[in-house]
């Protein structure tokens, strides 16, 4: 089953634990879940306002 989630981040979230940062992605594009594998990198140049799909190989599509 496909289900479309909405994420309006463009980047991830650092969680500190002691010394250590960890990168918890945000963006819903990484392939290494719940971590930052740096997939946000597609969302530059994405227009504010405007909704977007993502296809596995990263093709990104505007939502009309």
């Amino acid at each position: 089953m496909a289900r479309l989630v909405e994420h309006d981040s463009i980047g991830p979230m650092e969680i500190k634990i002691g010394d250590e940062s960890r990168w918890i992605c945000m963006c819903g594009l990484t392939k290494n879940k719940p971590f930052c594998d740096g997939s946000h990198k597609q969302c530059s140049g994405e227009e504010k306002g405007k909704v977007y799909t993502y296809s596995k190989d990263g093709k990104r599509t505007e939502v009309k």
